[in-house]
C-alpha cells in the first residue's frame, strides 16, 4: 500500500526500518551528540541536590514541550503556580505542570520497570487528567493551518496496540545502533503511530527523554528538546514528513541528533552558569548574613524560583517567624524579592529565573 495522507496509514512500516541508518554523516554526526550529552551528564552528576535541576529546568521543557501544542503560558505565572500548586492558577499553566508531572512519574517508573505501553498511556492520563487511552474512534486525521490533511495515522485498537508492541521490542532489542539514533526512529514512530486521542506529541517528547534515561546516556531527565523544535518547527515537521512520504531516515535522524547536541550544550551552559551562581551567593550570605547561613537554606532558594516561608518551615530549617527573617534578611540583601499577591508571600530569586529563561 502507497502512503495516501488521507487514508489511515495501516501498513506503517514496523521497526527497524529497511534501511540503512548509520550514513557516514549520521556517525559523524551522532559522535559529536553523544560527546556534549555525556558532558552534561557528568555535570548533573557532580550536583549535590539534583532536585534543584529536576524541579526548575524541566519546567522550563514542560513550558516549551507545551507551547509546540499552542498551551501557552508566561514563565511568572509557571514557577509561582509551581511553588503554590494548591493556588488558582488558569488552565495552560496546570497543563504545563502537570507535563512536569508526567514526567516525574516516568522518571520513577523506570526505576521499577522499562518503558511500556502501560507506561504511555499513564503519562497521557497525568497530563490530560482524563481516562485516556488507545484511540479506538475512527476519523482522526492531523491538519495543517489551512484545514488540509497532512496525515492520517493508523486505526483500530488492534492495529494501534500491534505498532506499540513493536515499538516497545524495538526500544529494548539489544542491537548495534548507537541509542541516539535509535532515540530518532522511535520518536518519528510513536509519532507516526498517534496511538492517543489527545496528548501524543507531549508524550512522545517525554519518552524522548526516559528513554535517554533508561539508555544510561542521562541520570535525570534534563535536556531541552523542545527549545530546539520550537526555534526549527518547520524543519521538524518536514522531517517527519520525508519519512512518511519518503523514508527519508537520514534527515530526520541527522536533525534530531543535532538537536541533542545543541540542547545538551544549552544545558550544560546553563547548569553551569547556575551553579555559579548559587556559589557565589552562598559565599555573599556567608560573608554578609553568616547567622542565618545554611547550606539547605541557599539550595532552597535555588530550587525553584519563588520561595515561600512554609518551604523553609517545611524543611525544618526554622519555625515561622524565623524563617520569615531569613527570607527578609535575603530580600533587604537583594538576593530575593518579595511580593505580595493576594494572601501569599513570596520570595523571587530574579537571578535564577533569569538565568532559567535566557
Amino acid at each position: 500500500m502507497t502512503f495516501n495522507r488521507s487514508e489511515p496509514y495501516n501498513d506503517l512500516p514496523l521497526l527497524p526500518p529497511g534501511v540503512e541508518l548509520e550514513s557516514r554523516a549520521v556517525l559523524k554526526q551522532a559522535i559529536a551528540a553523544n560527546r556534549v550529552l555525556a558532558n552534561l551528564r557528568g555535570l548533573a552528576a557532580k550536583i549535590p541536590n539534583q532536585g534543584m535541576l529536576i524541579n526548575s529546568i524541566v519546567l522550563q521543557e514542560a513550558r516549551l514541550s507545551s507551547e509546540i501544542e499552542n498551551i501557552v503560558t508566561t514563565n511568572d505565572e509557571l514557577y509561582r503556580a509551581a511553588a503554590d500548586a494548591d493556588g488558582k492558577t488558569d488552565p495552560h499553566t496546570k497543563e504545563v505542570l502537570r507535563y512536569r508531572q508526567a514526567l516525574y512519574r516516568g522518571f520513577q517508573a523506570l526505576k521499577e520497570r522499562p518503558l511500556n505501553t502501560n507506561l504511555f498511556i499513564e503519562m497521557v492520563r497525568l497530563i490530560k487528567q482524563v481516562e485516556l487511552g488507545i484511540r479506538a474512534v475512527p476519523g482522526t486525521a492531523l491538519k495543517n493551518d489551512l484545514g488540509e490533511v497532512i496525515y492520517t495515522p493508523p486505526e483500530g485498537e488492534r492495529r494501534i496496540r500491534e505498532l506499540l508492541g513493536n515499538l516497545e521490542q524495538f526500544i529494548h532489542v539489544e542491537d548495534d545502533l548507537d541509542p541516539l539514533v535509535k532515540m530518532a526512529v522511535l520518536h518519528y514512530q510513536f509519532e507516526a503511530i498517534h496511538p492517543f486521542p489527545d496528548g501524543n506529541g507531549r508524550t512522545g517528547r517525554i519518552l524522548n527523554l526516559l528513554f535517554l534515561v533508561e539508555k544510561g546516556l542521562l541520570d535525570i531527565p534534563v535536556l531541552f528538546l523542545s527549545r530546539y523544535i520550537i526555534a526549527n518547527r518547520m524543519d521538524y515537521y518536514r522531517g517527519l514528513r520525508q519519512v512518511t512520504e519518503e523514508q527519508d531516515w537520514e534527515s530526520w535522524i541527522l536533525f534530531m541528533l543535532r538537536a541533542v547536541e545543541s540542547t545538551a550544550q544549552h544545558t550544560f551552559d546553563q547548569v553551569t552558569r547556575i551553579l555559579d551562581l548559587m556559589e557565589s551567593v552562598r559565599e555573599r550570605v556567608q560573608r554578609e548574613e553568616p547567622g542565618i547561613y545554611s547550606k539547605d537554606l541557599i539550595e532552597l532558594i535555588f530550587r525553584e524560583p519563588y520561595t515561600k516561608i512554609q518551604f523553609v518551615v517545611d524543611l525544618g530549617l526554622a519555625k515561622r517567624q524565623t524563617a520569615s527573617s531569613y527570607l527578609q534578611a535575603l530580600a533587604g540583601r537583594g538576593i530575593l524579592r518579595e511580593q505580595k499577591i493576594g494572601r501569599e508571600k513570596y520570595y523571587i530569586n530574579d537571578a535564577l529565573l533569569l538565568e532559567l529563561t535566557r
